[in-house]
Protein backbone atom coordinates (compact mmCIF):
# COMPACT_ATOMS: atom_id res chain seq x y z
CA UNK A 1 0.00 0.00 0.00
CA UNK A 2 1.24 3.42 -0.72
CA UNK A 3 1.94 6.20 1.63
CA UNK A 4 0.35 9.12 -0.47
CA UNK A 5 -2.72 9.00 1.77
CA UNK A 6 -1.09 8.68 5.26
CA UNK A 7 -0.09 12.12 5.97
CA UNK A 8 -3.25 14.11 4.60
CA UNK A 9 -5.91 12.29 3.43
CA UNK A 10 -7.73 14.61 0.49
CA UNK A 11 -11.25 13.93 1.40
CA UNK A 12 -11.61 16.14 4.03
CA UNK A 13 -11.96 19.06 1.34
CA UNK A 14 -14.34 21.32 3.29
CA UNK A 15 -12.08 20.72 6.51
CA UNK A 16 -9.31 21.82 4.70
CA UNK A 17 -10.62 24.66 3.10
CA UNK A 18 -12.16 25.98 6.22
CA UNK A 19 -8.89 25.97 7.86
CA UNK A 20 -7.67 27.67 4.00
CA UNK A 21 -28.69 3.57 27.06
CA UNK A 22 -27.94 1.07 26.25
CA UNK A 23 -30.38 1.85 29.79
CA UNK A 24 -33.29 1.80 26.63
CA UNK A 25 -33.09 -1.26 25.90
CA UNK A 26 -30.43 -3.16 27.83
CA UNK A 27 -28.18 -5.38 25.30
CA UNK A 28 -28.38 -8.95 27.31
CA UNK A 29 -25.74 -11.62 27.36
CA UNK A 30 -26.40 -14.52 24.96
CA UNK A 31 -28.14 -17.32 27.54
CA UNK A 32 -27.71 -20.84 27.01
CA UNK A 33 -29.70 -24.44 28.55
CA UNK A 34 -29.13 -24.82 31.80
CA UNK A 35 -28.33 -28.61 31.34
CA UNK A 36 -26.08 -28.52 28.19
CA UNK A 37 -22.74 -30.27 29.17
CA UNK A 38 -19.36 -28.34 28.89
CA UNK A 39 -18.82 -29.77 25.41
CA UNK A 40 -21.69 -29.13 23.96
CA UNK A 41 -21.26 -25.61 25.06
CA UNK A 42 -18.12 -25.28 23.46
CA UNK A 43 -19.07 -25.98 20.10
CA UNK A 44 -22.46 -23.61 20.83
CA UNK A 45 -22.80 -21.15 18.28
CA UNK A 46 -22.18 -16.95 19.58
CA UNK A 47 -24.06 -14.07 18.41
CA UNK A 48 -20.67 -12.12 19.20
CA UNK A 49 -21.84 -8.85 17.32
CA UNK A 50 -25.20 -7.79 18.30
CA UNK A 51 -28.46 -7.50 16.93
CA UNK A 52 -29.95 -4.73 14.61
CA UNK A 53 -33.10 -3.50 12.55
CA UNK A 54 -33.30 -1.19 9.76
CA UNK A 55 -35.64 0.74 7.29
CA UNK A 56 -38.66 0.46 9.13
CA UNK A 57 -42.25 0.37 7.13
CA UNK A 58 -45.11 1.24 8.91
CA UNK A 59 -46.27 -3.24 8.60
CA UNK A 60 -42.38 -4.41 9.01
CA UNK A 61 -38.99 -3.87 9.32
CA UNK A 62 -35.67 -5.42 8.72
CA UNK A 63 -33.73 -7.82 11.80
CA UNK A 64 -30.11 -8.50 11.06
CA UNK A 65 -27.67 -10.35 12.90
CA UNK A 66 -24.71 -12.52 12.91
CA UNK A 67 -24.06 -16.02 13.51
CA UNK A 68 -20.17 -17.41 14.70
CA UNK A 69 -20.89 -20.95 14.11
CA UNK A 70 -17.79 -22.02 15.85
CA UNK A 71 -14.47 -20.98 17.93
CA UNK A 72 -12.38 -18.96 15.09
CA UNK A 73 -15.41 -18.35 12.61
CA UNK A 74 -14.55 -14.86 12.43
CA UNK A 75 -15.87 -12.76 9.95
CA UNK A 76 -14.41 -13.03 6.51
CA UNK A 77 -12.75 -16.30 7.45
CA UNK A 78 -15.29 -18.72 5.53
CA UNK A 79 -15.52 -21.21 7.91
CA UNK A 80 -18.32 -22.73 9.95
CA UNK A 81 -21.17 -24.85 8.99
CA UNK A 82 -24.48 -23.86 8.06
CA UNK A 83 -26.07 -22.28 10.98
CA UNK A 84 -30.44 -22.35 10.98
CA UNK A 85 -31.42 -19.35 12.64
CA UNK A 86 -34.86 -18.99 14.13
CA UNK A 87 -36.23 -14.95 14.84
CA UNK A 88 -38.94 -13.96 16.83
CA UNK A 89 -40.49 -10.48 17.34
CA UNK A 90 -43.06 -9.69 20.20
CA UNK A 91 -44.54 -6.80 21.51
CA UNK A 92 -43.30 -6.89 25.17
CA UNK A 93 -39.64 -7.80 26.34
CA UNK A 94 -40.64 -11.19 27.93
CA UNK A 95 -41.79 -12.51 24.46
CA UNK A 96 -44.66 -13.63 25.79
CA UNK A 97 -46.77 -11.67 22.78
CA UNK A 98 -45.11 -13.56 19.69
CA UNK A 99 -45.91 -10.87 16.97
CA UNK A 100 -43.81 -12.51 14.21
CA UNK A 101 -41.85 -15.43 13.61
CA UNK A 102 -39.35 -17.31 10.86
CA UNK A 103 -36.19 -19.42 10.69
CA UNK A 104 -33.65 -18.67 8.28
CA UNK A 105 -30.24 -20.03 7.50
CA UNK A 106 -26.67 -18.69 8.20
CA UNK A 107 -24.20 -19.69 5.70
CA UNK A 108 -20.55 -18.84 4.68
CA UNK A 109 -21.73 -17.42 1.22
CA UNK A 110 -23.06 -14.21 3.53
CA UNK A 111 -20.68 -14.51 6.25
CA UNK A 112 -22.90 -16.04 8.68
CA UNK A 113 -25.23 -12.85 8.90
CA UNK A 114 -28.82 -13.22 8.62
CA UNK A 115 -31.63 -11.20 7.68
CA UNK A 116 -35.13 -11.13 8.04
CA UNK A 117 -37.74 -9.03 5.88
CA UNK A 118 -40.70 -8.92 8.77
CA UNK A 119 -43.84 -8.01 7.70
CA UNK A 120 -47.64 -7.72 9.25
CA UNK A 121 -46.59 -5.71 12.13
CA UNK A 122 -48.57 -2.39 13.26
CA UNK A 123 -47.24 0.91 12.40
CA UNK A 124 -45.61 3.11 14.44
CA UNK A 125 -45.13 0.54 17.03
CA UNK A 126 -42.63 -0.43 19.21
CA UNK A 127 -41.07 -4.43 19.03
CA UNK A 128 -38.51 -6.39 20.39
CA UNK A 129 -36.72 -9.06 18.73
CA UNK A 130 -33.99 -11.65 19.39
CA UNK A 131 -32.39 -14.58 17.24
CA UNK A 132 -31.64 -18.11 18.43
CA UNK A 133 -29.28 -20.64 17.23
CA UNK A 134 -27.89 -24.08 17.85
CA UNK A 135 -30.11 -27.26 20.15
CA UNK A 136 -31.36 -30.48 19.20
CA UNK A 137 -31.70 -30.52 15.43
CA UNK A 138 -30.70 -27.30 14.72
CA UNK A 139 -27.75 -28.81 12.48
CA UNK A 140 -24.44 -27.40 14.92
CA UNK A 141 -23.74 -30.90 16.01
CA UNK A 142 -25.50 -31.18 19.29
CA UNK A 143 -24.13 -27.92 20.27
CA UNK A 144 -26.39 -26.24 22.96
CA UNK A 145 -29.41 -23.64 22.21
CA UNK A 146 -28.12 -19.57 22.29
CA UNK A 147 -30.04 -17.04 21.93
CA UNK A 148 -29.11 -13.44 21.05
CA UNK A 149 -29.28 -10.11 22.89
CA UNK A 150 -32.61 -8.16 22.50
CA UNK A 151 -33.25 -5.39 20.30
CA UNK A 152 -36.04 -3.09 20.48
CA UNK A 153 -37.16 -1.47 17.17
CA UNK A 154 -40.34 0.73 15.69
CA UNK A 155 -42.38 0.34 12.46
CA UNK A 156 -43.35 3.69 10.92
CA UNK A 157 -46.61 5.43 11.21
CA UNK A 158 -49.04 4.62 8.06
CA UNK A 159 -48.43 6.01 5.19
CA UNK A 160 -52.14 8.37 5.55
CA UNK A 161 -51.85 8.98 8.62
CA UNK A 162 -51.60 12.54 10.43
CA UNK A 163 -48.28 12.88 12.94
CA UNK A 164 -47.40 14.57 15.28
CA UNK A 165 -44.27 14.53 15.56
CA UNK A 166 -41.12 12.36 14.50
CA UNK A 167 -37.66 12.28 16.07
CA UNK A 168 -33.81 11.32 14.29
CA UNK A 169 -30.92 10.56 15.99
CA UNK A 170 -28.33 11.89 12.97
CA UNK A 171 -24.43 10.49 13.23
CA UNK A 172 -22.08 10.40 10.43
CA UNK A 173 -18.07 9.99 10.10
CA UNK A 174 -17.17 7.17 13.06
CA UNK A 175 -13.31 6.60 12.67
CA UNK A 176 -11.59 3.14 14.87
CA UNK A 177 -8.66 4.30 15.69
CA UNK A 178 -10.15 7.74 16.05
CA UNK A 179 -12.01 7.67 18.96
CA UNK A 180 -14.73 5.53 20.83
CA UNK A 181 -18.12 5.72 19.69
CA UNK A 182 -19.07 7.25 22.91
CA UNK A 183 -22.10 9.78 20.36
CA UNK A 184 -23.63 6.14 19.82
CA UNK A 185 -23.80 5.12 23.61
CA UNK A 186 -25.70 8.96 24.28
CA UNK A 187 -28.33 8.27 21.33
CA UNK A 188 -28.75 4.01 22.60
CA UNK A 189 -29.57 5.81 26.21
CA UNK A 190 -32.86 7.88 24.48
CA UNK A 191 -35.93 6.07 24.44
CA UNK A 192 -37.62 9.21 22.54
CA UNK A 193 -36.26 8.23 18.88
CA UNK A 194 -38.05 6.66 16.16
CA UNK A 195 -34.87 5.87 14.09
CA UNK A 196 -31.24 6.71 13.95
CA UNK A 197 -30.28 8.45 10.34
CA UNK A 198 -26.41 7.49 9.43
CA UNK A 199 -25.42 9.37 6.48
CA UNK A 200 -21.95 7.76 5.68
CA UNK A 201 -18.48 6.75 6.91
CA UNK A 202 -20.16 4.05 9.29
CA UNK A 203 -16.41 2.69 8.82
CA UNK A 204 -13.34 3.65 7.52
CA UNK A 205 -11.22 1.58 4.47
CA UNK A 206 -7.14 2.79 5.70
CA UNK A 207 -4.53 0.51 7.44
CA UNK A 208 -4.11 1.60 10.93
CA UNK A 209 -2.11 4.50 10.81
CA UNK A 210 -3.15 5.35 7.72
CA UNK A 211 -5.97 7.86 8.69
CA UNK A 212 -5.15 9.17 11.76
CA UNK A 213 -1.21 9.05 11.16
CA UNK A 214 0.90 6.13 12.27
CA UNK A 215 1.18 6.26 16.11
CA UNK A 216 -2.37 8.27 16.61
CA UNK A 217 -4.62 5.82 16.18
CA UNK A 218 -6.03 4.91 19.91
CA UNK A 219 -6.98 0.88 18.60
CA UNK A 220 -6.17 -0.26 15.70
CA UNK A 221 -7.92 -1.16 13.11
CA UNK A 222 -8.41 -5.13 11.76
CA UNK A 223 -7.22 -5.95 9.25
CA UNK A 224 -4.22 -3.84 9.88
CA UNK A 225 -3.77 -3.35 6.44
CA UNK A 226 -6.14 -1.58 3.98
CA UNK A 227 -9.30 -3.52 2.95
CA UNK A 228 -9.17 -4.38 -0.16
CA UNK A 229 -10.77 -7.96 -0.90
CA UNK A 230 -13.97 -9.65 0.07
CA UNK A 231 -12.78 -11.15 3.36
CA UNK A 232 -10.87 -7.84 4.35
CA UNK A 233 -14.40 -5.68 4.12
CA UNK A 234 -16.50 -8.01 6.01
CA UNK A 235 -13.59 -8.36 8.79
CA UNK A 236 -13.49 -4.54 8.97
CA UNK A 237 -17.15 -4.46 8.97
CA UNK A 238 -17.28 -7.20 11.91
CA UNK A 239 -14.41 -5.38 14.20
CA UNK A 240 -16.76 -2.43 13.78
CA UNK A 241 -19.54 -4.33 15.42
CA UNK A 242 -17.42 -5.64 18.28
CA UNK A 243 -17.50 -1.44 19.38
CA UNK A 244 -19.95 -2.07 22.56
CA UNK A 245 -21.68 1.40 21.97
CA UNK A 246 -22.02 0.06 18.38
CA UNK A 247 -23.86 -2.55 19.53
CA UNK A 248 -26.28 -0.84 22.05
CA UNK A 249 -27.59 2.06 19.23
CA UNK A 250 -28.86 -0.96 16.74
CA UNK A 251 -30.23 -2.98 19.86
CA UNK A 252 -32.02 0.12 20.79
CA UNK A 253 -33.14 1.76 17.98
CA UNK A 254 -33.60 1.05 13.79
CA UNK A 255 -30.64 2.38 11.52
CA UNK A 256 -31.58 4.13 8.60
CA UNK A 257 -28.46 3.93 6.67
CA UNK A 258 -26.31 5.06 3.21
CA UNK A 259 -23.13 4.86 2.38
CA UNK A 260 -20.34 7.40 1.36
CA UNK A 261 -16.69 6.92 0.04
CA UNK A 262 -15.10 5.59 3.20
CA UNK A 263 -17.25 2.62 2.89
CA UNK A 264 -15.21 2.03 -0.64
CA UNK A 265 -12.05 3.90 -0.76
CA UNK A 266 -11.33 7.72 -0.43
CA UNK A 267 -13.55 9.77 -2.90
CA UNK A 268 -14.75 7.00 -4.55
CA UNK A 269 -16.59 7.68 -7.70
CA UNK A 270 -18.29 5.09 -10.33
CA UNK A 271 -14.71 4.80 -11.87
CA UNK A 272 -11.98 4.74 -9.10
CA UNK A 273 -11.18 6.62 -6.11
CA UNK A 274 -8.52 8.81 -4.79
CA UNK A 275 -7.48 5.89 -2.44
CA UNK A 276 -7.25 3.40 -4.92
CA UNK A 277 -4.19 2.59 -7.05
CA UNK A 278 -5.02 0.27 -10.41
CA UNK A 279 -2.42 -2.55 -10.22
CA UNK A 280 -1.29 -2.67 -7.32
CA UNK A 281 -4.43 -3.08 -5.27
CA UNK A 282 -5.95 -4.34 -8.16
CA UNK A 283 -9.53 -4.05 -10.31
CA UNK A 284 -11.49 -0.86 -8.86
CA UNK A 285 -14.75 -2.58 -10.33
CA UNK A 286 -14.06 -5.62 -8.21
CA UNK A 287 -13.07 -4.00 -5.38
CA UNK A 288 -16.39 -2.03 -5.31
CA UNK A 289 -18.38 -5.19 -5.73
CA UNK A 290 -16.25 -6.86 -2.73
CA UNK A 291 -17.17 -3.38 -0.62
CA UNK A 292 -21.05 -4.15 -1.78
CA UNK A 293 -21.43 -7.46 -0.61
CA UNK A 294 -20.18 -6.98 2.58
CA UNK A 295 -21.86 -3.74 3.62
CA UNK A 296 -25.14 -5.23 2.51
CA UNK A 297 -24.46 -8.80 4.21
CA UNK A 298 -23.23 -6.93 6.95
CA UNK A 299 -25.93 -3.63 6.96
CA UNK A 300 -29.42 -3.30 8.14
CA UNK A 301 -30.32 -2.09 5.09
CA UNK A 302 -32.68 -3.33 2.62
CA UNK A 303 -31.52 -2.08 -1.19
CA UNK A 304 -34.31 -1.14 -3.26
CA UNK A 305 -32.39 -0.96 -6.11
CA UNK A 306 -29.62 -4.31 -6.32
CA UNK A 307 -26.17 -2.34 -5.44
CA UNK A 308 -27.11 0.99 -4.66
CA UNK A 309 -28.95 2.65 -1.54
CA UNK A 310 -30.98 5.42 -2.83
CA UNK A 311 -34.06 4.28 -1.49
CA UNK A 312 -37.29 6.32 -0.11
CA UNK A 313 -39.16 5.91 3.47
CA UNK A 314 -42.32 7.63 4.21
CA UNK A 315 -43.48 8.41 7.82
CA UNK A 316 -46.59 9.07 7.83
CA UNK A 317 -48.03 12.49 6.07
CA UNK A 318 -45.73 14.50 8.25
CA UNK A 319 -42.20 13.68 6.48
CA UNK A 320 -40.47 11.47 3.65
CA UNK A 321 -37.44 10.69 3.57
CA UNK A 322 -35.48 10.46 0.26
CA UNK A 323 -32.00 8.50 0.42
CA UNK A 324 -29.17 9.36 -2.10
CA UNK A 325 -26.37 6.97 -2.93
CA UNK A 326 -24.03 9.51 -3.85
CA UNK A 327 -20.50 7.24 -4.90
CA UNK A 328 -21.71 4.66 -7.38
CA UNK A 329 -22.89 7.05 -10.33
CA UNK A 330 -20.74 10.40 -10.00
CA UNK A 331 -18.27 11.28 -12.35
CA UNK A 332 -14.73 12.36 -11.25
CA UNK A 333 -14.34 14.77 -9.30
CA UNK A 334 -13.16 17.72 -11.04
CA UNK A 335 -9.19 18.70 -11.09
CA UNK A 336 -6.56 20.70 -13.55
CA UNK A 337 -6.81 18.85 -16.62
CA UNK A 338 -9.92 16.85 -15.85
CA UNK A 339 -13.06 19.27 -16.54
CA UNK A 340 -14.77 21.98 -14.99
CA UNK A 341 -17.10 21.77 -12.01
CA UNK A 342 -19.96 23.63 -14.38
CA UNK A 343 -18.95 20.90 -16.78
CA UNK A 344 -23.04 19.42 -17.81
CA UNK A 345 -21.30 16.18 -18.49
CA UNK A 346 -20.54 15.58 -14.71
CA UNK A 347 -23.01 14.04 -12.36
CA UNK A 348 -22.80 13.21 -8.99
CA UNK A 349 -26.37 11.31 -9.09
CA UNK A 350 -26.33 9.95 -12.42
CA UNK A 351 -29.22 11.20 -14.24
CA UNK A 352 -31.81 8.56 -13.39
CA UNK A 353 -30.74 9.21 -9.33
CA UNK A 354 -31.61 13.00 -10.14
CA UNK A 355 -34.63 11.96 -11.67
CA UNK A 356 -35.96 10.32 -8.69
CA UNK A 357 -35.40 12.39 -6.72
CA UNK A 358 -36.89 15.06 -8.75
CA UNK A 359 -40.05 13.07 -9.52
CA UNK A 360 -40.07 12.25 -5.53
CA UNK A 361 -39.87 15.56 -4.31
CA UNK A 362 -42.27 16.85 -7.00
CA UNK A 363 -44.98 13.75 -5.87
CA UNK A 364 -44.92 13.94 -2.11
CA UNK A 365 -47.64 15.24 -0.64
CA UNK A 366 -45.82 15.31 2.82
CA UNK A 367 -45.39 18.61 5.04
CA UNK A 368 -41.16 17.85 5.35
CA UNK A 369 -39.32 16.43 2.38
CA UNK A 370 -35.83 15.04 3.92
CA UNK A 371 -33.42 14.25 2.11
CA UNK A 372 -30.50 12.55 3.55
CA UNK A 373 -27.37 13.52 1.58
CA UNK A 374 -23.75 11.83 2.43
CA UNK A 375 -22.03 15.19 1.22
CA UNK A 376 -22.85 19.17 1.38
CA UNK A 377 -25.23 20.74 -0.88
CA UNK A 378 -25.45 24.15 -0.09
CA UNK A 379 -22.40 26.06 -2.13
CA UNK A 380 -19.46 27.37 0.25
CA UNK A 381 -16.18 29.77 -0.90
CA UNK A 382 -13.13 29.99 1.05
CA UNK A 383 -11.39 33.04 -0.77
CA UNK A 384 -11.45 35.08 2.59
CA UNK A 385 -10.03 32.90 4.67
CA UNK A 386 -7.36 34.95 6.05
CA UNK A 387 -3.61 34.32 4.72
CA UNK A 388 -2.26 33.14 8.11
CA UNK A 389 -4.30 30.19 8.07
CA UNK A 390 -5.15 29.69 4.70
CA UNK A 391 -1.19 29.54 3.60
CA UNK A 392 -0.08 26.91 6.66
CA UNK A 393 -3.23 24.86 6.15
CA UNK A 394 -3.22 24.56 2.07
CA UNK A 395 0.48 23.49 3.26
CA UNK A 396 -0.63 20.89 5.37
CA UNK A 397 -3.14 19.42 3.06
CA UNK A 398 -1.70 19.89 0.07
CA UNK A 399 -3.90 22.91 -1.65
CA UNK A 400 -3.08 25.30 -4.16
CA UNK A 401 -1.80 28.16 -2.18
CA UNK A 402 -4.41 30.72 -3.62
CA UNK A 403 -7.03 28.32 -1.65
CA UNK A 404 -9.98 26.80 -2.95
CA UNK A 405 -13.55 28.59 -3.90
CA UNK A 406 -15.39 24.96 -3.30
CA UNK A 407 -14.82 21.37 -2.02
CA UNK A 408 -15.13 19.41 -5.35
CA UNK A 409 -16.14 16.02 -3.65
CA UNK A 410 -19.03 17.78 -2.76
CA UNK A 411 -22.59 19.10 -4.53
CA UNK A 412 -20.08 22.22 -5.46
CA UNK A 413 -18.12 20.18 -7.85
CA UNK A 414 -21.06 19.11 -9.56
CA UNK A 415 -22.91 22.55 -10.12
CA UNK A 416 -24.97 21.42 -12.89
CA UNK A 417 -26.70 18.98 -10.58
CA UNK A 418 -27.47 21.53 -7.77
CA UNK A 419 -28.58 23.76 -10.08
CA UNK A 420 -30.76 21.72 -11.94
CA UNK A 421 -32.16 20.21 -8.24
CA UNK A 422 -32.81 23.72 -6.65
CA UNK A 423 -34.38 24.95 -10.06
CA UNK A 424 -36.77 22.25 -9.85
CA UNK A 425 -37.28 23.43 -6.20
CA UNK A 426 -38.45 26.79 -6.99
CA UNK A 427 -40.20 26.22 -10.67
CA UNK A 428 -42.58 23.54 -9.12
CA UNK A 429 -43.20 25.61 -5.90
CA UNK A 430 -41.71 22.21 -3.62
CA UNK A 431 -40.92 23.88 -0.02
CA UNK A 432 -39.89 22.49 3.09
CA UNK A 433 -37.17 20.38 1.69
CA UNK A 434 -34.79 19.77 4.39
CA UNK A 435 -31.39 18.29 3.11
CA UNK A 436 -29.52 16.27 6.47
CA UNK A 437 -25.75 15.77 5.84
CA UNK A 438 -22.55 14.48 7.44
CA UNK A 439 -19.20 13.84 5.97
CA UNK A 440 -16.88 17.09 6.71
CA UNK A 441 -16.38 16.60 10.55
CA UNK A 442 -18.16 19.50 11.33
CA UNK A 443 -21.31 20.68 12.20
CA UNK A 444 -23.23 23.61 9.88
CA UNK A 445 -26.73 25.30 10.01
CA UNK A 446 -27.34 26.16 6.23
CA UNK A 447 -29.55 28.03 3.64
CA UNK A 448 -29.61 26.72 0.01
CA UNK A 449 -29.95 29.35 -1.99
CA UNK A 450 -31.25 29.69 -5.76
CA UNK A 451 -27.82 31.47 -6.30
CA UNK A 452 -25.86 32.03 -4.01
CA UNK A 453 -23.57 35.26 -5.43
CA UNK A 454 -26.65 37.39 -5.08
CA UNK A 455 -28.22 35.89 -1.53
CA UNK A 456 -29.81 36.99 0.26
CA UNK A 457 -31.62 38.88 -2.41
CA UNK A 458 -31.82 35.64 -4.00
CA UNK A 459 -34.68 33.49 -2.38
CA UNK A 460 -33.49 30.07 -0.48
CA UNK A 461 -34.78 27.42 -2.18
CA UNK A 462 -34.18 24.75 1.14
CA UNK A 463 -32.43 24.69 4.16
CA UNK A 464 -29.37 22.26 5.15
CA UNK A 465 -28.25 20.72 8.59
CA UNK A 466 -24.82 19.33 8.70
CA UNK A 467 -23.46 17.16 11.69
CA UNK A 468 -20.09 16.47 12.80
CA UNK A 469 -18.36 13.55 13.13
CA UNK A 470 -18.47 10.52 15.96
CA UNK A 471 -15.09 10.42 15.99
CA UNK A 472 -13.41 11.56 12.54
CA UNK A 473 -10.53 14.25 12.49
CA UNK A 474 -11.83 17.64 12.43
CA UNK A 475 -10.19 21.19 12.22
CA UNK A 476 -8.38 20.86 16.05
CA UNK A 477 -7.57 17.20 15.53
CA UNK A 478 -5.51 17.80 11.89
CA UNK A 479 -3.66 20.75 13.32
CA UNK A 480 -2.84 19.37 16.51
CA UNK A 481 -4.02 22.64 18.56
CA UNK A 482 -6.85 23.10 21.10
CA UNK A 483 -10.17 24.08 20.20
CA UNK A 484 -10.90 27.75 18.97
CA UNK A 485 -7.22 28.23 18.50
CA UNK A 486 -7.66 28.67 15.00
CA UNK A 487 -11.39 27.82 14.61
CA UNK A 488 -13.29 31.14 15.49
CA UNK A 489 -11.23 32.94 12.56
CA UNK A 490 -11.66 30.28 10.36
CA UNK A 491 -15.79 30.23 11.08
CA UNK A 492 -16.36 34.01 11.36
CA UNK A 493 -14.53 34.26 7.58
CA UNK A 494 -16.65 31.17 6.26
CA UNK A 495 -19.67 33.18 7.24
CA UNK A 496 -18.62 36.53 6.19
CA UNK A 497 -18.04 34.93 2.72
CA UNK A 498 -21.37 32.55 2.59
CA UNK A 499 -24.09 34.88 4.31
CA UNK A 500 -26.33 31.74 3.79
CA UNK A 501 -24.46 29.40 6.32
CA UNK A 502 -25.84 30.68 10.08
CA UNK A 503 -23.44 28.81 11.86
CA UNK A 504 -20.18 26.49 11.53
CA UNK A 505 -19.04 24.41 14.71
CA UNK A 506 -15.54 23.35 13.30
CA UNK A 507 -14.19 22.27 17.07
CA UNK A 508 -16.50 19.09 18.03
CA UNK A 509 -17.29 15.79 17.57
CA UNK A 510 -20.77 14.23 18.99
CA UNK A 511 -24.24 13.66 16.96
CA UNK A 512 -27.71 15.63 16.02
CA UNK A 513 -31.48 15.13 16.54
CA UNK A 514 -33.92 16.18 14.49
CA UNK A 515 -37.60 16.75 15.37
CA UNK A 516 -40.13 17.70 13.18
CA UNK A 517 -43.48 18.80 14.13
CA UNK A 518 -45.82 20.09 10.99
CA UNK A 519 -44.92 23.71 12.07
CA UNK A 520 -40.88 23.17 11.85
CA UNK A 521 -37.79 20.88 11.92
CA UNK A 522 -35.54 21.30 14.05
CA UNK A 523 -31.95 20.09 14.36
CA UNK A 524 -30.24 19.98 18.30
CA UNK A 525 -26.46 19.79 18.22
CA UNK A 526 -24.87 17.59 20.83
CA UNK A 527 -21.24 17.26 21.36
CA UNK A 528 -18.78 14.88 23.36
CA UNK A 529 -16.63 15.83 26.12
CA UNK A 530 -13.29 14.24 24.54
CA UNK A 531 -13.85 11.60 21.63
CA UNK A 532 -10.82 9.77 23.51
CA UNK A 533 -12.19 8.77 26.42
CA UNK A 534 -14.39 5.97 26.44
CA UNK A 535 -16.74 7.83 29.10
CA UNK A 536 -17.26 10.56 27.57
CA UNK A 537 -20.23 12.87 28.21
CA UNK A 538 -22.47 14.41 26.11
CA UNK A 539 -23.98 18.20 26.08
CA UNK A 540 -26.61 20.15 24.25
CA UNK A 541 -24.48 23.22 22.26
CA UNK A 542 -26.79 24.58 19.47
CA UNK A 543 -30.11 24.36 18.17
CA UNK A 544 -31.78 25.46 14.75
CA UNK A 545 -34.89 25.57 12.64
CA UNK A 546 -36.55 26.04 9.85
CA UNK A 547 -40.08 27.01 9.81
CA UNK A 548 -42.81 25.54 7.76
CA UNK A 549 -43.27 27.55 4.32
CA UNK A 550 -39.65 29.81 5.15
CA UNK A 551 -36.92 27.63 3.56
CA UNK A 552 -35.07 30.00 6.17
CA UNK A 553 -32.67 28.73 9.15
CA UNK A 554 -33.32 30.40 12.39
CA UNK A 555 -31.53 29.63 15.93
CA UNK A 556 -33.18 28.21 18.86
CA UNK A 557 -32.14 28.93 22.13
CA UNK A 558 -33.28 25.47 23.56
CA UNK A 559 -33.52 21.61 22.31
CA UNK A 560 -36.66 19.84 22.25
CA UNK A 561 -37.25 17.99 25.16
Amino acid sequence: MTSRHISSPSRRTVVRAAAATAAAVPVLSATTSASASSGAAALAPAFLHGVASGDPLPDGVLLWTRVTPEPGAEPGSGRGADTPVRWEVAEDREFTAIAGSGTTLASAASDHTVKADVRGLRPATSYYFRFTAGGEGAGAGGSTEVRSPVGRTRTAPANGASVAGLRFGVVSCANWEAGWFSAYRHLAARGDLDAVLHLGDYLYEYATGGYPTQGAALREHRPAHEILNLADYRLRHGTYKTDTDLQALHAAHPVIAIWDDHEFANDAWSGGAQNHTPGTEGVWAQRVAAAKQAYFEWMPVRASTEGTVHRRLRFGRLADLHLLDLRSFRSEQASIGNGSVDDPERTITGRAQLDWLKAGLAGSDAVWKLVGTSVMISPVAFGALPAHLLGPLTGLLGLPKEGLAFSVDQWDGYTDDRKELIGHLRDRGISDTVFLTGDVHMAWASEVPVRAATYPLSPSAATEFVVTSVTSHNLDDILRVAPQTVSLAASAAVRTANRHVKWVDMDSHGYGVLDVTAERSQMDYYVLSDKTAADATSAWVRSYRTRRGTQRVERVDRPVL
